[in-house]
């Protein structure tokens, strides 16, 4: 799977969804498991639906989760693409501090 390049805007928001823990458990659960409901989301953790919604809504803007109709359920689904666009940043980000430690080494 090739990862596009994000956008400045496109990684802030990416990286604000991920900031917070909760986010994070969910993403974590929808990655693991598949497909879920907020309600089944929602069951297992100290929060009320309610808010497992808003946090999916802030998964669903930084573009790693998408919410699918099926009848009356809502249905909500990891897209690892996008993740996989962070991890891409990250290890750009990254290489580029190591050749900066690199020359430093050598000086």
């Amino acid at each position: 799977m090739s990862a596009e390049p994000l956008g400045v805007d496109a990684l802030d928001t990416l990286f604000g969804a991920l900031a917070d823990p909760t986010r994070r458990l969910l993403l974590q659960r929808l990655l693991a498991k598949g497909p879920a409901t907020a309600t089944a989301l929602a069951e297992p953790l100290p929060v009320s639906r309610q808010a497992v919604v808003k946090h999916l809504q802030g998964l669903a803007a930084a573009g790693l989760v998408v919410a699918e109709r099926d009848g009356r359920e809502v249905r909500f689904r990891a897209t690892p693409e996008r993740l996989a666009s962070a991890v891409g940043w990250l290890l750009d980000a990254g290489g580029s501090w190591d050749r900066r430690i690199d020359r430093l080494r050598r000086r």
